[in-house]
Order: C-alpha cells, then sequence, then structure tokens
C-alpha cells in the first residue's frame, strides 16, 4: 500500500481575517489548513465551516484534548459536529482516554492523532517533566500505547518516524510538524527536518506554517514545498 504525504498548513493568525487572506493565498493546490489554540479561541468554531465551504479547505483541529475520558470523547464528537475532519489529543493522557476518543472519533468518521512528545522539547526539558528518557523512546511507548487504544496515528518529530514504521503498521498515520525548508530557521522548535527528508522517511501529513504563512509568496512557497515532497516520494511498495 502507497500513501501520498500530505501538506497542512498551520494557521497560526490572530484573527479570522489573517486566516482568511491566508487560506486564499495559498490556493487550491493546498488542501489541508491547521487551526490550532490561538486562532480558535479568539474565532471560535464558525471559522471551521467558513474554512471548509467558502475556501474548500480540510481542517486539522489542533487542540490537544486531555482530560477525563468521557470529557475527551464528547470533545471529539463536537469537533465532528463543527466541521474538523481530523483532531487530536495527548497520548499521555492514558488508555482509557484514548480509547474513549477513538470510539467517538470512528463513530463519526474523524481521524484521530495522538501527541506523543512536543517538538520543542528535547531530552533534558522532558526528564524535567519527570520522564528519565530520551524523547525517540517515549515518543514509541505512547505509540504503542495509542496504537493499541485504536488511535488512527500520532503526532511526532521527523526523527520518530523511520522507527514508527519499523513497528507499527503501514496504515498506522504519522503527522509531523517542526518542518523547516534548508537553510530556514528553526525558531522555537528542535527536532526538525526538511519536507523532503520527512517525506522519505515515510510521514503522511507534514505541518508548516511560518516558512508558509511568512514568506512574501505564500503560493509560491507552497509550490516549492510541494515540488520538493512529489520529489521525494517513496515508491509504491506492496506490503
Amino acid at each position: 500500500m502507497s500513501r501520498k504525504t500530505e501538506l497542512i498548513l498551520a494557521l497560526d493568525a490572530d484573527t479570522a481575517a489573517q486566516a482568511r487572506s491566508l487560506a486564499a493565498a495559498v490556493g487550491e493546490r493546498l488542501q489541508w489548513v491547521k487551526v490550532g489554540k490561538q486562532l480558535f479561541t479568539r474565532e471560535g468554531p464558525a471559522l471551521i465551516g467558513e474554512l471548509r465551504e467558502k475556501y474548500g479547505k480540510k481542517v486539522f483541529l489542533d487542540l490537544k484534548f486531555h482530560d477525563i475520558p468521557n470529557t475527551v470523547e464528547q470533545a471529539v464528537r463536537a469537533a465532528a459536529a463543527i466541521g474538523a475532519e481530523m483532531v487530536n489529543v495527548h497520548a499521555a493522557g492514558g488508555f482509557s482516554m484514548l480509547q474513549a476518543a477513538a470510539r467517538a472519533a470512528r463513530e463519526n468518521h474523524l481521524t484521530l492523532l495522538a501527541v506523543t512528545v512536543l517538538t520543542s522539547l528535547d531530552a533534558d526539558e522532558l526528564r524535567e517533566t519527570g520522564i528519565d528518557c530520551r524523547p525517540e523512546e517515549q515518543v514509541l511507548r505512547l505509540t504503542r500505547l495509542a496504537g493499541r487504544a485504536g488511535v488512527d496515528g500520532v503526532v511526532c518529530s521527523a526523527r520518530e518516524i523511520a522507527p514508527l514504521r519499523q513497528s507499527m503498521p503501514r496504515e498506522f498515520r504519522l503527522l509531523t510538524p517542526g518542518i523547516r525548508p534548508a537553510g530556514d530557521d528553526c525558531h522555537d522548535q528542535k527536532r526538525v527536518m526538511t519536507p523532503g527528508q520527512a517525506t522519505r522517511a515515510g510521514a503522511d501529513y507534514l505541518v508548516v506554517g511560518r516558512p508558509i504563512s511568512q514568506a512574501p509568496n505564500p503560493a509560491a512557497a507552497v509550490a516549492a514545498i510541494l515540488r520538493e515532497m512529489e520529489t521525494a516520494q517513496l515508491p509504491e511498495t506492496a506490503v
């Protein structure tokens, strides 16, 4: 089975007007956008429907739910009701929470991902939270937990793609933030790769924000990243 890597634009904007402008600027070649805490807190659910209906975008609602199982289950159902097509939870919420979220996602035809270790964390910062292992080890531990709970995939850094591909079924999805074109500023991301590297490694989704949103020509930035991804696309293989 082969699946094409897809690009997701992070709409890390302050206002709906800025988000609309960016969604319009990137054009039709980019199908997915990500709405996170910053934009959703300011603008609310109405923007999700607008991005779908007016701009033809699929929406990844990046709110990283982390609460008791029933609360998270209802939050996932609410995400589906407002038009999101993909949503995420924190894998650290535990098996029961992940299982409840997966049930809600499955019943509402929503793709559910679990956040493993934030790409802004390195080993030293992870140790400060009481987890005394390398980020890669914790990512693998939480990924296996999410898989057992019925979650569709995980959010992981590009550096964890290869070991996860070796230990999880091919249909298990990997979404990778912290993507930076070669020579670009890494900002607050610490475990990063270029679009081509992450595509070759086997990511299903790449999330890119500032390299597109802050580019003089966002559509041209999208086109360049897509060209790099297409060049690096894994060949079809049978499994």
